[in-house]
């Protein structure tokens, strides 16, 4: 009957658990490094910020190479109008500090970030 399948069928009514991006494991390493280095946690020069930091550029660099189509450094860049042209400084405001970013940029001003955009980013305010 219909009631029977009903019964068989799973709800799935609450979210599935995300797994923890850290495993407890390397997340204990990383306390234990930053305890025994005398690392802070927040501010500045905080470990939060360093973290935040390499995070954010580095998903910068992985939208600059879908944008372009190969890797920073990649031979196939060469000749093509549109090689690396270092870096700009941007500041993005989070709860606990500003996070200093190196934004790549193009020649030929091509790329835009999604990640951190001009002017505004999600959950982001910008300097």
């Amino acid at each position: 009957t219909r009631d029977t399948a009903m019964q068989d069928t799973p709800v799935d009514d609450e979210p599935t658990p995300r797994r923890p991006l850290i495993d407890d494991e390397a997340l204990d390493a990383m306390m234990d490094r930053i305890s025994s280095e005398g690392m802070e946690l927040l501010g500045p020069d905080g470990v939060l910020t360093d973290l935040t930091k390499r995070l954010m550029e580095r998903a910068m660099d992985v939208e600059l190479s879908d944008h372009l189509g190969h890797d920073r450094g990649d031979p196939r860049g060469r000749g093509s109008g549109n090689a690396g042209n270092g870096t700009s400084p941007k500041r993005v405001l989070n709860d606990a500090d500003g996070i200093p970013l190196d934004v790549p940029r193009k020649r030929n001003a091509s790329f835009e970030p999604k990640v951190v955009p001009q002017g505004a980013a999600p959950n982001c305010r910008l300097q």
